[in-house]
C-alpha cells in the first residue's frame, strides 16, 4: 500500500508523519525505516525506527531512488513500513511526473508486503488524478 500525506510546504505534514510512525511502531512486529533529506528529526523518532539520510548516498534521480529503496527491502526481510519525508526531494521528483515512481512503489509494496507512507509538498488539487486515490491525509 502507498499512502500520501499531501499539502503545501509548512502545513504540518512532517508532524503528522512523525506522529504516525511513532504510534505505528508500537503496534507492528516488523521493522520500520524513515527516509529523510537530513537527520534533523532524529530525536523526534522512536529509537526502534531506522532513520536514513538519503542525501548521504549520492542519489541523483528517481531510478536511483527506487534502486536504493529496493536495496533496503532486500536487506531486511522483516521490513514492514517505510516512511518518506519530503518525498519529492528525496526521490528527485520536484517538477517531474511522480506517477511512474508511485507505480513502482506500489509494485514493490505488493511484491514484498511493505507499506509506504509519503509526505508530498503539493496541494491535493495539483496531484495527478491517478494519485488522488492514495491520499490518506490532505492539509
Amino acid at each position: 500500500m502507498v499512502q500520501l500525506i499531501v499539502g503545501k510546504k509548512g502545513k504540518g505534514k512532517t508532524k503528522i508523519l512523525l506522529d504516525k510512525v511513532n504510534s505505528e511502531i508500537m503496534n507492528i512486529l516488523g521493522n520500520v525505516v524513515y527516509l529523510d533529506k537530513s537527520t534533523s528529526h532524529m530525536y523526534e523518532l522512536n529509537n526502534k525506527v531506522r532513520l536514513i539520510n538519503v542525501k548521504d548516498y549520492g542519489i541523483e534521480n528517481s531510478d536511483e531512488f527506487i534502486g536504493f529503496v529496493s536495496g533496503i527491502i532486500s536487506q531486511d526481510h522483516d521490513l514492514q513500513q517505510m516512511y518518506f519525508d519530503s518525498f519529492l526531494d528525496v526521490a528527485h521528483l520536484r517538477d517531474k511526473d511522480m506517477m511512474p515512481t508511485l507505480k513502482r512503489l506500489e509494485s514493490l509494496s505488493e511484491t514484498f508486503k511493505v507499506d509506504f507512507i509519503l509526505s508530498v509538498s503539493m496541494d491535493e488539487s495539483e496531484l495527478p488524478e491517478e494519485a488522488k486515490s492514495m491520499i490518506a491525509v490532505s492539509l
